[in-house]
C-alpha cells in the first residue's frame, strides 16, 4: 500500500502549501479508521478536515450540513476547484433531477445533505447501498444547540450511522463546552471519540458593550457606526420584524450603502440570492437573525452588532466569529438595554412546551381515534396547538422516542402516555434549567466589569492570545483608534432597489 503524504496530497487536491492548526492531526486520525471530534475556531478550514479525506479514501464521504446556503456555497467552491465529483441533495432540486442523482449516488465521492433529508427511509435506503466511509456532522455544535428543539433530527443522527454499516465518524464545531462535547459524542453514541480541540479566542477581535436607553438610541448608535465606517458589517436581532424595519431606516439614512434584511421567513431563493450579493460586495450591510451566517466564508467582515442579545455565549461566538477571518482587525458590537434581558427570558421560555400541552395533544388524538375521524399530521402540530415550531418539534421528538410516533403515524394512548408522561415532565424541566443557565451565563458575561475578553472565553480554554489590536471595551476600547484596512466602495446593485421598494410596501411607509 503507497504511503499516503499529506501535505503533498493537500498541494495536489487543493493547492495548499500547509496545514493550518489541527487539520494534520484531524485528518491523519480520520484516515486511520477514528472517530473524531475536532474543536477548531471559526475560519480555520475545518472543511479541509473531510474534503481531503473525501479524495483520499476509497468510498463516499458523507457530510451533515445544518443549512442549504451553506451547502450550495461548499460544493460551488468546489466543483471551482476541481472537485467534481460532488453534490448537494437539498430541497431546492426539482423532484425529477434528484431522483437521476439518487439513482447515480455512486458517482460521487463527497454528498452533503441536511438532517432531516438523511431522516427519509427512502433517502437512507439509497444511500446503505453504498460504500460511505466518512460520515460527518459539520456545525456538530448544532446537536446540542438545536438538537433538543429546534431540529431533533439532529438527536437522531446515530440512527443513520447505524444503518450505513457505522463508517468512521467525523463531528467538527467551532464552539463547543466541555458539556457541548459530552452532548455530541453521548447523541453520536460514539463514547471513544478522539478528541482534538484547538483554543478558540481570535486575537483581531476587539469586544465592545454599550447599553442604550431604547431602540431608539440603539439605531443611532448604528446610525453613526456605519457613517464612519464603510465595511462589510452585520447586525443580529432576534426578531425579524425588527430586522426589516431597521434596515429600512438605516437604507433611508445612507443612500450610498446597500443594505439588505435576511431571516428565515423569506424565500430560500431569496435568502439566497441575499446571501451571494453579500458575498460579492453587492451589498455591504445586513440586518439579520441568527439564520444568517453558518459557514459564511467572507473573509473581510469588519464589524458584527448585536442589537439584541443571543441567548447563549456560544451563539455570540460564534456569530461574531464571522468577523476578521483573514485576520485582520475587526470589531464585535453589542448594543443592549435594561428590557433586552426580559425580551431574551421570554424567548427561551417560549422556546419549550408546556406539560399541558402535549396533555392536551394526547386527549385531542385520543378522542379523534375513538370517533374515527381522520388524525392531523405531525407537522400540524404547532397550530393545532398554538405554539412555536420549535416547541412542535420538541413534542414530536420526545414521541418518537418514546414510541408513540413513528414514520408520522401515531401510537398515542391514554395509558402510554401515563406511563412516560413523568419522564417527559423531567427532561423538559432538565431543558428549561438548562437554557436560564446559559442565558444567565450571557448576562453576567455582558455587565461583567472585568476583561470581556478573559471572561468571554474562560468556559471553553486556558488564557487567551494578546490582541493583535484593542482588547474590549473594559480595557479602554476607542473607537477613533480604531483604523479597519477593508473600506470600500460598493459594487453596483440593483437588488436594494427593488428590496426596498417591496419593504415599504410591507411595512406601509411612504418613499423616502
Amino acid at each position: 500500500m503507497r504511503i499516503i503524504h499529506l501535505e503533498e496530497a493537500l498541494h495536489q487536491h487543493f493547492n495548499y502549501d500547509f496545514f493550518r492548526q489541527g487539520q494534520k492531526e484531524i485528518i491523519s486520525d480520520v484516515l486511520r479508521g477514528e472517530d473524531v471530534l475536532g474543536v477548531l475556531p471559526t475560519g480555520s478550514g475545518k472543511s479541509i478536515c473531510y474534503q481531503l479525506p473525501a479524495k483520499l479514501l476509497d468510498g463516499i464521504t458523507l457530510v451533515v450540513s445544518p443549512l442549504i446556503s451553506l451547502m450550495v456555497d461548499q460544493v460551488k467552491e468546489l466543483k471551482a476547484a476541481s472537485f467534481k465529483e460532488v453534490i448537494a441533495l437539498n430541497s431546492f432540486l426539482p423532484f425529477q433531477k434528484q431522483q437521476r442523482i439518487l439513482k447515480n449516488l455512486d458517482a460521487y465521492r463527497l454528498i452533503y445533505v441536511s438532517p432531516e433529508w438523511l431522516q427519509k427511509s427512502a433517502h437512507l435506503n439509497y444511500l446503505k447501498q453504498l460504500p460511505v466511509k466518512l460520515f460527518v456532522v459539520d456545525e456538530a455544535h448544532c446537536i446540542s444547540q438545536w438538537g433538543h428543539e429546534f431540529r431533533p433530527d439532529y438527536q437522531r443522527l446515530h440512527e443513520a450511522i447505524a444503518a450505513l454499516n457505522h463508517p468512521r465518524v467525523l463531528a467538527l464545531s467551532a464552539t463547543a463546552t466541555p458539556d457541548v462535547q459530552r452532548d455530541i459524542i453521548q447523541s453520536l453514541h460514539k463514547p471513544d471519540m478522539k478528541k482534538h480541540i484547538y483554543p478558540m479566542d481570535r486575537k483581531n477581535i476587539a469586544f465592545c458593550v454599550e447599553e442604550a436607553e431604547n431602540d431608539q438610541e440603539k439605531l443611532e448608535r448604528i446610525t453613526e457606526i456605519i457613517a464612519s465606517y464603510a465595511v462589510p458589517t452585520l447586525i443580529y436581532f432576534t426578531s425579524r420584524q425588527a430586522a426589516e424595519e431597521v434596515a429600512l431606516s438605516l437604507a433611508a439614512k445612507h443612500p450610498e450603502r446597500n443594505i439588505a434584511y435576511y431571516h428565515g421567513g423569506m424565500e430560500a431563493a431569496e435568502r439566497l440570492r441575499v446571501q451571494q450579493q453579500f458575498m460579492s460586495n453587492h451589498i455591504n450591510i445586513i440586518c439579520c437573525t441568527s439564520a444568517f451566517g453558518m459557514g459564511i466564508n467572507k473573509p473581510d467582515i469588519r464589524l458584527v452588532i448585536h442589537y439584541h442579545l443571543p441567548l447563549q455565549i456560544e451563539s455570540y461566538i460564534q456569530e461574531v466569529g464571522r468577523a476578521g477571518r483573514d485576520g485582520k482587525s475587526s470589531v464585535g458590537m453589542i448594543l443592549y438595554q435594561k428590557g433586552d434581558f426580559r425580551l431574551s427570558a421570554n424567548m427561551v421560555k417560549n422556546e419549550l412546551p408546556a406539560i399541558e400541552n402535549i396533555d392536551h395533544l394526547v386527549s385531542t388524538i385520543v378522542a379523534l381515534q375513538r370517533q374515527h375521524m381522520d388524525l392531523p399530521s405531525p407537522e400540524q402540530l404547532h397550530m393545532l396547538l398554538d405554539i412555536n415550531e420549535g416547541a412542535a418539534r420538541f413534542i414530536q421528538r420526545q414521541l418518537q422516542k418514546h414510541g408513540l410516533l413513528r414514520d408520522n403515524e401515531w401510537l398515542i394512548d391514554e395509558e402510554k402516555w401515563k406511563q412516560v408522561r413523568v419522564s417527559v415532565m423531567n427532561y423538559l424541566e432538565k431543558r428549561q434549567l438548562y437554557k436560564n443557565k446559559k442565558l444567565n451565563e450571557l448576562y453576567q458575561w455582558i455587565q461583567t466589569k472585568n476583561c470581556l475578553r478573559k471572561t468571554l472565553y474562560h468556559p471553553f480554554q486556558n488564557g487567551f492570545e494578546k490582541p493583535s489590536d484593542q482588547c474590549c471595551s473594559n480595557c479602554g476600547f476607542d473607537w477613533s483608534k480604531w483604523m479597519p484596512s477593508s473600506s470600500f466602495k460598493t459594487a453596483e446593485a440593483s437588488y436594494p432597489v427593488n428590496w426596498r421598494k417591496k419593504l415599504q410596501r410591507i411595512l406601509h411607509l411612504e418613499e423616502v
